[in-house]
């Protein structure tokens, strides 16, 4: 008597889009599309890169000229050019802001929405191309502070290091700018709330002037500034000194401003990425 062995039916894997080891290629792969797509939009109207090259470089020269004459000469051009740097990546998060809303409002995102991309790849890609916006601004600003007499006096690691730092931050504020964006009603008001906190945050710092000069809460405001520690960091690391008139900050954060910049950085990523992508599915699900 022969008894037949059926074959047990094969179990059917995870789909692809719940396959945990297929997340994470996918969602790098679809945000270096959209990446790729956000700066093909910016070669083809290249205006878009006014704000992000052509205002630091009037911030150079007139703090540099017009300032720099009565704060130190070119002892305050040294001091000035990495507040310039922070100052200029926290500007640029308004860049995020408004490209962010204007997909929104133009239905882009929801036409995302329906292709089989990963969630994530909307925010990444943007924030993404964004940076690469950042490098291109810094690469000006470094050519235009040569030639105001800017010097990088350290070595070539440390100015690596400087570089990463003041680049991490820009990346912080992009994620910033994205959830200011997706919150925005309208690309009118996201031009204005990319902005509005912006000035103060750059204003009450070190980035210009020495922040021991600022009444006793600003005093405090500014030595714990996110943009202080960056343009800190950005002056230690690229050895460059300060006027003798300005008064050298004390207390923790100014001591230990690289480490502290790099933290900075890192909270503003924990709390603004899981927010805008709160956001994102907010908004999406419209």
């Amino acid at each position: 008597m022969s008894t037949a062995t059926a074959e047990a039916p094969a179990q059917p894997g995870p789909p692809a889009e719940h396959n945990p080891m297929l997340l994470l290629p996918r969602a790098i792969r679809d945000s270096a599309i959209v990446a790729y797509r956000n700066l093909l939009t910016i070669l083809r109207v290249p205006t878009l890169l006014v704000t992000a090259t052509i205002q630091p470089l009037m911030f150079v020269f007139l703090f540099a000229y017009i300032f720099g004459a009565s704060l130190g000469g070119s002892q305050y051009r040294e001091f000035l050019l990495a507040g310039i740097f922070a100052q200029t990546v926290a500007f640029n998060a308004a860049f995020t802001t408004v490209g962010l809303a204007n997909d929104l409002h133009k239905g882009i995102i929801d036409r995302m929405r329906t292709l089989p991309m990963s969630r994530l790849a909307v925010l990444m890609g943007r924030t993404l191309s964004d940076l690469v916006v950042n490098i291109l601004a810094l690469a000006v600003m470094v050519a235009c502070g040569y030639a105001v007499g800017w010097r990088i006096n350290g070595g070539i690691a440390d100015a690596v290091l400087a570089f990463a730092v003041i680049l991490l931050f820009a990346f912080a504020m992009s994620w910033v700018g994205a959830l200011t964006g997706l919150m925005s009603p309208s690309v009118e008001v996201a031009q204005s709330a990319g902005l509005i906190w912006l000035f103060p945050l750059s204003f009450i710092s070190s980035a210009f002037i020495s922040g021991e000069t600022l009444p006793g809460p600003l005093r405090t405001v500014a030595a714990w500034n996110p943009i202080t520690a960056v343009a800190a960091a950005g002056r230690k690391l690229f050895d460059n000194g300060s006027p003798p008139s300005f008064t050298p900050a004390v207390g923790w954060p100014a001591d230990h401003c690289v480490e502290y910049a790099i933290l900075c950085s890192v909270g503003i990523l924990a709390v603004a990425v899981p927010l805008a992508l709160l956001q994102y599915r907010k908004v999406a699900s419209h």
